[in-house]
């Protein structure tokens, strides 16, 4: 995934409302939005079926939820010159946190001392009773405070005009009455490209810098291949849903999952 924008504790009637594009090359096979078993295999040590999509490729996934409301959502972080080929997948660092038992910030401690040799991620944890962030790539673990905050590549909250942008963006979708779904995903559509004294500088050139450098990105080879908006209401309610696009961006379909959390 690579931008996650989200509001959390700072709704009156959402604990978090998140929205979030997941981009990546368009001949890497992945499953829609569904419910699964990443523990099957181990009885008993998983806590039941997560919702999420899954990346048949690496076998894990970029964003999930699970029934007892633990969440988590994963970018990569962009440092192509320290990438190691063979690494272990990303992914499974969402889904072992999803299927297994331990708190979020448990989780990110012993995440962060296991010195397992991924590829540069930046992870967020949660459940009913915190959210928490953390980077291998010289992050400490934190509390997320409440507020609006924006995910990209970097850091937490980086600048990057995408993540400026699309963080005042979500802002104003979620200020104009009930909050929609349709009007993030409207949010995390916008194809518009930052002027090049703009942009980042991470090592992969301008040309892809350009390409990469809006919300919503369409390339023949590579880019955002589905959208996801994940509402956690205060009363335990959830909502998420999943909108998946053709290489050329178009809608191919689009998958909603409510249920509830007990409280």
């Amino acid at each position: 995934m690579c931008l996650i924008l989200f509001l959390y504790e700072a709704h009156s009637d959402y604990r978090l409302i998140l929205g979030a594009n997941r981009d990546e090359f368009h001949e890497r096979p992945t499953a829609p939005l569904s419910h699964w078993h990443p523990g099957r295999t181990m009885p008993g040590s998983g806590r039941g079926p997560v919702l999420s999509g899954r990346d048949l490729r690496g076998g894990g996934t970029w964003m999930g939820v699970a029934r007892d409301g633990r969440f988590a959502a994963l970018t990569n972080y962009r440092d192509p010159s320290a990438n190691q080929n063979g690494a272990p997948t990303r992914g499974a660092l969402v889904t072992d946190y999803l299927a297994g038992r331990d708190l979020p910030l448990a989780y990110l401690e012993k995440t962060a001392r296991t010195g397992v040799p991924h590829n540069g991620f930046n992870l967020l944890a949660g459940d009913r009773n915190g959210l928490f962030y953390y980077s291998n790539r010289g992050e400490r673990i934190q509390a997320v405070a409440p507020g609006i905050h924006g995910l990209s590549n970097r850091h937490l909250d980086s600048p990057w005009p995408k993540v400026v942008e699309g963080k005042r963006a979500l802002a104003r979708a979620c200020s104009a009455g009930p909050v929609s779904t349709e009007a993030i995903l409207e949010v995390l559509a916008n194809q518009e490209r930052p002027s090049d004294d703009r942009l980042p500088d991470t090592g992969i050139g301008l040309e892809w810098e350009r390409l990469l450098s809006p919300v919503f990105i369409t390339s023949p080879a590579y880019g955002t291949r589905s959208s996801s908006v994940l509402l956690v209401g205060r009363d335990g309610e959830v909502c998420f849903v999943e909108r998946t696009f053709t290489p050329e961006g178009d809608a191919a379909g689009t998958r909603r999952f409510q249920f509830k959390i007990p409280m």
